[in-house]
């Protein structure tokens, strides 16, 4: 039996999530498609993807990771990292998904609890007048505003208050998981700068792109979404710089305004990072 950690990109918007969904559910998850991919190279053993982090229906990711045993027949060696990226995307062709790269990892690694930091980034677009003002390459890829500019430096200042360690209650939603989970996180970056598009240079309108980043550990369900909403909020004058310490002073999920979480589609997974000597290459004779 050989684990592989597996980093992979897709584009969300045809997606549950990224979670495994039940066979008769019409809308499967990218789970369900990545663990057809490895039945396909036809494993000996029972097929089962264990994904690193969740992402949402219509939110995107340029590096999600996940773990996965394989086990082949005894005369047939264990794949190396490279076989088994081009065998996946073989099984893959049909769908927005892609296997990036991956690493032979040793028995116990867990591609969740062994993340050190994940990363995303979130879209904006301004001076759009709904989707139709978009070019078609940035469909169901970034929010799109009608607001011709934003307040700059008060989502700046706004960020700035986020950086640390916060109880960030107020910026999760409520979840199965929430009695479980600690809601103390220590945010690495949370950084606002100009963002870039292919197509803005040959689209004949003045769309502007931004990009919010966050560096976590980990995040609270809709943590992200939550947060953009306000800073977003703060940029429009809907909400000032002080009312983000509040929501962090009371500590309540039910404190959000409830219109100003951001849509999904503008949210890209950008990394899931591991430290170095987990991903050293090592012999199968190893214990």
């Amino acid at each position: 039996m050989q684990r592989y950690l597996i980093f992979f990109q897709y584009i969300g918007t045809k997606f549950s999530g990224v979670a495994k969904t039940p066979v008769q559910q019409a809308v499967e998850g990218v789970t369900n498609h990545l663990e057809n991919a490895v039945r396909g190279l036809k494993p000996v053993n029972e097929v089962l993807v264990s994904i690193s982090s969740r992402t949402d229906t219509g939110v995107h990711a340029l590096c999600n990771s996940a773990h996965v045993d394989i086990l082949r027949r005894e005369e047939n060696p264990p794949f190396t990292e490279e076989t088994l990226c081009l065998a996946l995307n073989r099984h893959l062709m049909d769908q927005p998904i892609k296997i990036i790269r991956a690493h032979r990892v040793h028995k116990d690694f867990d591609a969740r609890r062994d993340a050190v930091s994940r990363t995303y980034v979130y879209r904006l677009a301004l001076n759009v007048g709904g989707h139709l003002g978009l070019p078609v390459t940035e469909t169901n890829l970034c929010w799109a505003l009608r607001d011709t500019s934003l307040n700059i430096e008060a989502m700046r200042e706004a960020s700035a208050l986020l950086l640390g360690t916060h109880d960030f209650s107020s910026f999760r939603n409520k979840s199965s998981e929430m009695p479980f989970k600690n809601p103390v996180k220590t945010l690495d970056i949370v950084r606002l700068e100009p963002g870039i598009s292919f197509s803005q240079r040959h689209f004949h309108r003045d769309v502007q792109f931004w990009e919010l980043t966050f560096k976590c550990r980990s995040f609270l369900y809709r943590q992200v979404r939550r947060m953009t909403g306000a800073l977003v909020g703060v940029g429009q004058g809907k909400l000032s710089v002080n009312h983000i310490q509040e929501l962090l002073d009371v500590r309540d999920s039910l404190a959000f305004p409830s219109n100003l979480m951001a849509p999904p589609q503008g949210l890209f997974l950008t990394s899931v990072q591991y430290r170095d000597s987990d991903l050293e290459a090592f012999n199968s004779e190893d214990p």
